[in-house]
């Protein structure tokens, strides 16, 4: 059986990483046999997680996963999509994965509140020069990607736009092609979800939230694939 190494339910999310949740539901879209176990990233293959275990070999990032998955057991996730849906798709998926994702980041690291009651909680006891420092570590990226040259209103200024975007490639209709589901609406999903959990309270968040269609396409997708929203297990938190 495969198995899907994760951190586990937490902050009201079915995992703290939108590709881990994105990884989980394009499993359940496939219909393969999975698990799932916890893990951290040092124990990755690329130091990141998702990651999946299938018949002893580690395959590591929610991209190769997928096209792992599809490889070997003839899944398509886009079956029904035409070349120009499965083209826009793609990009979607890189609008909610290179640039929304920045975003979430920076509404949970940047933010020290944020911080506070969200990711320090990796660190257990740590003390808090090391918090600070793992901390600093993202910050540090963020300033690399770009997001951390910018103010937090401004942060959520950029997530507007790409969060209006999408709400108009959305519509009307129940999936990104209409009334198929594809592939990038495990992705959409995942990056929308993270950014809604109301354990974070931001702008970004408040940009969001101007989106109806893309609240409603978030809940459709967590009831269909989550109808029992599981717990955080705060001893291994």
């Amino acid at each position: 059986m495969i198995v899907l190494y994760c951190f586990g339910p937490l902050w009201g999310l079915p995992d703290p990483s939108p590709f881990v949740v994105k990884t989980a539901v394009q499993l359940k879209m496939s219909g393969l046999a999975f698990r799932t176990d916890k893990s951290r990233p040092p124990e990755a293959p690329k130091g990141k997680l998702p990651f999946i275990e299938d018949n002893g070999v580690r395959i590591g990032d929610s991209v190769f996963i997928r096209e792992h998955l599809e490889r070997k057991y003839g899944v398509d996730l886009d079956a029904g999509l035409d070349a120009r849906q499965r083209a826009q798709a793609w990009a979607v998926e890189k609008v909610v994965e290179d640039h929304l994702y920045w975003a979430t980041v920076y509404a949970r690291w940047a933010v020290k509140e944020n911080f506070d009651k969200g990711p320090a909680i990796f660190f257990g006891d740590a003390p808090p020069e090391v918090l600070e420092a793992a901390r600093g570590r993202v910050l540090e990226v963020l300033h690399g990607q770009g997001f951390g040259r910018h103010s937090l209103g401004e942060v959520a200024h950029l997530a507007g736009r790409s969060f209006a975007s999408l709400a108009e490639l959305l519509g009307d209709g129940p999936y990104l092609a209409g009334e198929t589901m594809g592939g990038a609406d495990a992705t959409l999903f995942a990056g929308l979800s993270a950014v809604l959990t109301p354990h974070f309270d931001t702008p970004v968040r408040d940009a969001l939230l101007k989106h109806p269609n893309l609240v409603a396409f978030s809940q459709r997708m967590m009831q269909r694939f989550y109808p029992v929203p599981a717990k955080a297990e705060p001893a291994t938190a």
